[in-house]
């Protein structure tokens, strides 16, 4: 296989930071290639280099006459009304209707082809935005966490295309599950040095450990020949009859090989403090409809969530895992039914987008210790603040400047440290290294609480969940089987075939009894009608404000994550502040926009059944 691009004593720094140093490596046509290293690497910056947008302080690329780089950015500009099918047909190689034909595998139906681009939600953009990268049939993709916002079932399937794909493809991703199913060879970017190895991850982690031995035991040689050396000089350098002989293996010293063992990368060692006693009964949903508004996403639901389960949520993106979590969490009440929880529990609650939620103005132990239980002392938020790799005057250090894996840490040392005896997860495991990932699945297997989650990694689900509960159609379900025969089903395209098979839940109807208005004693029918009227106006009001200021966020805020995708600006660490406050004041929005909907809906109601109450009296 002949060379696609090569790397010639490349060295890339940020001030004083080194990400790599006069590193050398080929990547060759055909090659599947896994990217991996921590947090921080410099993993996203080498693709950033291999696509012109950043350069090389020194060394040299050198790239083949037929190279065609395709990339996966995190950020891709569309016009506002652009249809997907038009976003597909720019810049498209293949044929239209082949990328139409994977496009259904991956979810993305006809109807869907003829919205919008930016109508539709993170995840089926991330399938269109495959597709086009697909479309142009370039000789090297370039992918970075492909896998974010899929669901199991579009993985799989994206994971099969990858594995018959004929060109060369460079894949930065967090699931180890997927890496080794996807690549032959492994790219490892750690301690300023990017090193190739021959083999999927299982091969790279024994030939690591192999490497690392053998360094070792010739380290170890040489250090005892230089000990022989110098004990033999020290004896008999002073003798006439000697000191020849000493000079020379003096001498002999300088000759002599030089192994350096580099430092290995400090990892995690999270230790997660004992949950409060409970009773057996953590937590009882009785003939519950859950959802939005007027809009049931999941319907009769019954479970009884017992001390000690470790429960993994399985389903497809959309079929309401969140939606179950938040109810569980607290943080949303159910439409209808009951939700009950036992003695003594409490909820520690890590949601999708917690990290971005953190205060900036605060420090790393501030932060941790702002949601910790009243009597946890600092010690205990400085140890938890340890294992989570943050020490020394990394804890001064401001949310503001943290990476979105430091930022990751710090949120979930918030959560443990609150000692709830149930942990509900929805997706912990993002922006994590594998070497944090693999500390908090040792900590979870271990914990003596109850636990629900939520992964997309599979790896970690298999070894965390010890019972599974599948949410499809509307309904949630314990699922009779293991989580690797719940992964062999989608692969056989079982779910697809219920999915065939069943009606929609979308299109079904869902009657969710309420209590009815009654009229309380003293009514007046003009003065309640009145208040409801500037009520719901005030609502509609409020709305139309939010979508507004709504607007306008986002709009700043695609400006200026293009801003910083281009590396335009001198002031890369303040636009990253205004990023993150951009994306508080959306959330926050959001969240006023939901409340006020769902107040409109309410007093819409309380009008109907005042006018129907009024036309029967």
């Amino acid at each position: 296989m002949s060379n696609l691009l090569q790397v010639q004593a490349g060295t890339k720094s940020y001030g004083p930071r080194v990400l790599f140093n006069d590193t050398y490596f080929a990547i060759n046509e055909e090659e599947h290639v896994g990217v991996i290293g921590p947090n921080g690497a410099g993993k996203t910056t080498l693709f950033k280099i291999l696509t012109n947008q950043e350069t090389l302080d020194s060394g040299n690329i050198v790239k083949s006459k037929s190279l065609r780089i395709g990339y996966l950015a995190q950020h891709d500009q569309w016009g506002a009304n652009e249809t997907v099918e038009e976003y597909l047909s720019k810049d498209c190689v293949s044929p239209l209707w082949e990328l139409k034909a994977l496009g259904n595998d991956l979810g993305l139906t006809e109807e869907l082809f003829a919205k919008p681009i930016t109508s539709l939600s993170g995840g089926y953009r991330m399938r269109c935005k495959l597709l086009y990268l697909i479309g142009q049939e370039p000789s090297l993709m370039l992918l970075d966490e492909p896998t974010n916002y899929l669901d199991l079932e579009t993985t799989l399937v994206l994971e099969k295309f990858l594995q018959g794909y004929k060109g060369a493809f460079l894949l930065i991703s967090h699931d180890r599950e997927f890496l080794r199913r996807t690549t032959d060879h492994v790219l490892e970017i750690e301690t300023g040095d990017i090193t190739k190895f021959n083999g999927n991850l299982d091969d790279y982690f024994e030939q690591k450990e192999m490497l690392r031995s053998q360094l070792e035991a010739r380290a170890l040689s040489l250090k005892e020949k230089r000990d022989e050396v110098l004990q033999f000089v020290a004896r008999f350098g002073a003798k006439a009859s000697k000191a020849k002989q000493a000079q020379s293996r003096l001498k002999s010293l300088n000759k002599m090989e030089t192994i350096e063992l580099k430092a290995l990368p400090v990892t995690a060692a999270i230790k997660l403090p004992p949950p409060i006693r409970t009773g057996k009964l953590i937590m009882t949903i009785d003939n519950a409809n859950l959802g939005y508004g007027d809009h049931v996403v999941l319907k009769n639901v019954n479970y009884k969530l017992q001390n000690g389960d470790h429960l993994a949520v399985v389903g497809l993106n959309g079929a309401g895992k969140s939606t179950f979590l938040k109810v569980l969490a607290q943080v949303m009440s159910p439409l209808s039914g009951k939700v009950e929880t036992g003695y003594q529990v409490s909820v520690g609650y890590y949601a999708q987008h917690v990290a971005e939620n953190l205060n900036s103005k605060s420090t790393v132990i501030e932060a941790m210790m702002a949601k910790a239980l009243p009597e946890v002392t600092r010690q205990e938020g400085l140890n938890m603040a340890g294992s989570l790799l943050f020490s020394g005057d990394a804890i001064q250090k401001k949310i503001s400047v943290l990476s979105g894996g430091e930022k990751s840490r710090v949120a979930l040392g918030q959560i443990l440290l609150q000692k709830a005896p149930c942990l509900v997860l929805d997706e912990p495991t993002n922006h994590l290294d594998f070497q944090t990932v693999e500390a908090l699945t040792q900590a979870l297997m271990k914990y003596e609480g109850t636990l629900v989650v939520v992964s997309h990694d599979r790896s970690f689900i298999r070894r965390v969940g010890t019972k599974i509960l599948e949410i499809n159609h509307g309904e949630v379900n314990v699922y009779p089987g293991t989580y690797d025969e719940y992964v062999w089903s989608l692969q056989k395209g079982e779910l697809s075939k219920r999915a065939a098979s069943k009606e929609s839940f979308q299109t079904a109807e869902v009657v969710v009894e309420e209590p009815k208005w009654e009229r309380p004693a003293g009514f007046n029918y003009k003065e309640t009608k009145k208040n409801l009227d500037r009520q719901l106006k005030q609502c509609e009001k409020s709305v139309i404000e939010i979508d507004s200021q709504l607007a306008n966020l986002n709009l700043k805020l695609a400006v200026l994550n293009d801003r910083i995708a281009a590396g335009s600006g001198d002031n890369l660490s303040q636009m990253t502040k205004d990023l993150v406050e951009i994306q508080k004041q959306i959330d926050e929005l959001e969240s006023q926009w939901l409340s006020n909907s769902e107040k409109k809906e309410e007093t819409l109601k309380s009008l109907n059944d005042l006018s129907n109450s009024q036309s029967k009296s």
